[in-house]
């Protein structure tokens, strides 16, 4: 399973994760608590609900570097071209805009 914390704005909004069953996102209950919170994007919207995919969310895979700058980063992680959610943990934790990307570390038990 892969996770990583996802910031609007530099405040944790929610949480996107991968697993056998597909993709899911979900919003941090503090972050839909605050007065100021607005959506990651006008496809997820605020809601305390979980959102689940098959494939990776179109906004998420819309952060993604393309061309030259994903062959380099392909290059420099030896990143499977495949592997959509390693390539978003990898290059978008410091992305233009007010989104980014963060991976959740896993423990050797999880």
């Amino acid at each position: 399973m892969k996770r990583a914390k996802v910031y609007m704005h530099q405040k944790w909004a929610g949480t996107l994760t991968e697993d056998e069953h597909g993709y899911h996102f979900v919003y941090e209950r503090s972050y839909l608590k605050m007065s100021n919170a607005e959506p990651i994007s006008l496809t997820l919207p605020l809601t305390g609900k979980r959102y689940s995919s098959d494939m990776l969310f179109p906004f998420f895979d819309g952060l993604i570097p393309e061309g030259w700058l994903l062959d380099i980063a392909q290059k420099n992680w030896k990143l499977d071209i495949r592997d959509r959610m390693s390539i978003l943990m990898m290059t978008c934790r410091d992305c233009i805009g007010a989104v980014s990307v963060e991976p959740i570390e896993q423990k050797e038990n999880e």
